[in-house]
């Protein structure tokens, strides 16, 4: 039954393989953009279960956020390692508060407006209130978040995130000292060093029972965690899994969500405990129900005794505001009900029921958890895809910083994922300095530099595209029609054409498996992506790669985005329109026919839900030009009803269908 479970919770939530890709495509992305942030600049890192390597459906995407000139220190001493006249210094002052939680003392000024507004003084001193900076920051990232907890929440896309601005201190809390001495047996010895090696965050929430809610801060261990994560085995891992759908589909099911008591973070706990505590000897898919189960009942004792320990603070008890009194009561009663049944609770978790019903009516059954054979080529290929195309997201500063950082890089030992990460990334950037140099030497008036640069720009172009996806060869037409040369533009676009027709062809999730393997299987990544791999097209917001798109460029820049994301089979209609008009009526209709049957029709296949409000505004663009202006106004009020968050052209929007009202002639 534990083979079962376990060859079902691979299904679920991945092999050790696919977990692999995603933790270490992170990781090589995170340690980029961090090298090429200024000191004065902001860091963002991805924290919590995407970052531990899950890609659970309903997951939120928790990012942190933190200015990388401010330090928090835990000792005046500790000052001596900072400059003072480019590093502000925060003492983090807990002589007064419960285990786990900090008053932040700013010690020398800040230029961050937040930072300045947040300032309260007490016992004359200045001290960052935990729940003004909540306020002022919980929006910074996306427009109209609500706070919750220490973060700025909202649904962006259909998925929830939490985005918390916190502050960094590069040593490792006195208060968490005793978790060093209790690491005899998990994790490894370098594990516990590299943990402390990184300090710690504070996050901006105070304990409700505290004497300073308002201004009190929570120590975080949000990348300690990630690590420990990291260290665990694959059974280890997969029973945590286990745990969450759990919480999920048995515990949390048909409760109201004030009744939710317990959430994915004290399953965290649990299998820490469970691990260090070495309560299981061995965790390996044979005994995989044996781990849940040794987790569940140290749940059942926490849950009787209303006592969680914080794995690093155990004197910060996580129920200590949440589990008591007679709801505490009522959960007992729920779990003890579920624990009378035995590894039969199971059976009411949707994921995991087929897995053991299968073992109990075969229980002779052979189960293989070699993961070998679980998954196929094509399965890494798509996880692969998926992971490295969000890769470039911030690829638009700095590229000659990145250059620097890449060619240190590839002299690095680099696993095989990040090798394959940073090539894309590498693509990215040569298309980046490509439209950079263009936009820098177009306005200089001499023809010398301005022939150079062009030269250069379209050497870039091609040796990117070399490295890089099918859909790539769009920025060269891009870059071809932004230069006025149509016709070579078309050209390319028709190459490209023929390649994203082909039946292997693997687009985001869609791909037909059989004839993708046919045609490149086994072959290297490289070669698969410059033949069948196709992304979105990415356009850096404030340089103009395309007049037609001002409008929406402009509005993304106001919104604070730096790019804006097209369909590839939208941009490539797109741009063909756009070079036939000059040339070619008939066949520039033929492009905007296509479009509109592809924009109407689709089904979410080649025009991702998400961005579907760049496609009917791209649609309505072709239409306004073509003089059409009741389509457009259709299509502009349809790009307005599927405005999402992510692009941000609202306010383009808005303006192109005031424009068309205006142009309209009354009856």
């Amino acid at each position: 039954m534990s083979e079962s479970v376990f060859v079902g919770l691979c299904e679920i939530v991945g092999t050790t393989k696919q977990v692999a890709i995603r933790r270490e495509t992170e990781d090589i992305r995170e340690m980029v953009e961090r090298q090429v942030a200024p000191n004065d600049g902001i860091i963002r890192i991805m924290s919590g279960s995407r970052r531990e390597g899950f890609r659970l459906v309903g997951s939120d995407l928790d990012t942190m956020y933190w200015t990388n000139d401010h330090r928090v220190i835990m000792e005046m001493s500790q000052s001596e390692y900072y400059n003072t006249a480019n590093t502000t210094l925060i003492l983090s002052d807990s002589s007064e508060s419960p285990p786990g939680f900090t008053l932040l003392q700013l010690l020398t000024p800040s230029r961050y407006r937040e930072v300045q507004l947040s300032c309260v003084r007490m016992n004359a001193r200045v001290y960052i209130s935990s729940s003004i900076w909540r306020q002022l920051t919980c929006s910074l990232v996306f427009p109209n978040s609500t706070v919750h907890g220490p973060c700025g929440s909202g649904v962006l896309g259909g998925e929830e995130y939490d985005h918390a601005w916190c502050f960094v201190c590069d040593f490792w809390p006195p208060s968490a000292s005793s978790w060093i001495d209790r690491c005899h047996s998990w994790p490894d010895p370098e594990v516990v060093h590299d943990i402390v090696r990184n300090g710690c965050h504070f996050v901006a929430i105070g304990h409700p029972l505290g004497p300073n809610e308002n201004v009190a801060w929570r120590i975080s261990f949000s990348v300690a965690e990630y690590k420990l994560v990291y260290s665990m085995n694959h059974s280890q891992f997969l029973t945590y899994g286990l745990l969450k759908l759990f919480l999920k589909e048995v515990i949390n099911h048909q409760l109201e969500e004030t009744n939710k008591l317990l959430c994915s973070y004290h399953m965290k706990t649990t299998v820490f405990w469970a691990i260090q505590q070495n309560t299981l000897p061995h965790w390996r898919p044979q005994n995989l129900l044996a781990g849940f189960w040794v987790c569940f009942k140290l749940l059942l004792k926490w849950v009787s005794e209303g006592v969680c320990p914080n794995f690093f603070i155990p004197q910060n008890n996580l129920f200590l505001t949440k589990v008591y009194g007679p709801a505490q009561n009522r959960l007992f009663l729920q779990l003890h009900e579920l624990y009378k049944k035995g590894l039969a609770c199971l059976l009411q978790s949707s994921s995991i029921r087929s897995y053991i019903i299968n073992v109990l009516y075969n229980p002779r059954l052979f189960i293989c958890t070699d993961e070998r054979l679980m998954r196929s080529e094509v399965d890494y290929d798509v996880e692969l895809v998926n992971e490295t195309s969000y890769i470039g997201a911030n690829w638009t500063n700095s590229p000659n910083k990145y250059i620097h950082i890449i060619e240190q890089l590839v002299e690095s030992s680099l696993t095989h994922y990040q090798a394959l990460t940073i090539q894309r990334l590498t693509g990215f950037i040569f298309q980046s300095i490509s439209f950079t140099l263009h936009n820098e030497y177009i306005h200089t008036g001499v023809n010398k530099q301005m022939y150079v640069a062009d030269k250069l720009s379209c050497h870039m172009l091609k040796l990117a595209a070399k490295f890089s996806y099918v859909s790539d060869m769009l920025y060269i037409a891009i870059y071809y029609y932004m230069t006025f040369r149509y016709r070579e533009a078309l050209s390319v676009i028709e190459m490209t054409k023929v390649k994203l027709a082909q039946p292997y062809l693997m687009y985001r999730n869609v791909v037909d498996r059989e004839r993708y393997t046919e045609a490149v299987g086994g072959q290297s990544w490289s070669t698969k992506m410059r033949q069948a791999v196709a992304w979105n097209i990415t356009l850096d917001t404030r340089i103009c790669c395309i007049s037609e798109l001002i409008p929406e460029q402009q509005s993304s820049v106001q919104n604070r985005e730096p790019i804006l994301i097209i369909p590839v089979f939208v941009m490539l209609h797109f741009l063909e329109f756009l070079c036939y008009r000059h040339s070619d009526t008939p066949l520039s209709q033929a492009a905007l026919d296509d479009l509109q049957v592809l924009v109407h029709h689709d089904q979410g296949l080649y025009v991702p839900d998400i961005l579907r409000d760049i496609s009917w505004e791209i649609l309505g663009i072709c239409q306004q030009i073509t003089g059409n202006l009741q389509a457009a106004l259709y299509s502009y009020q349809q790009s307005l009803i599927t405005q999402s968050p992510y692009i941000n052209i609202q306010t383009g929007t808005q303006r192109r269908i005031h424009d068309v009202v205006q142009s309209t002639p009354h009856q």
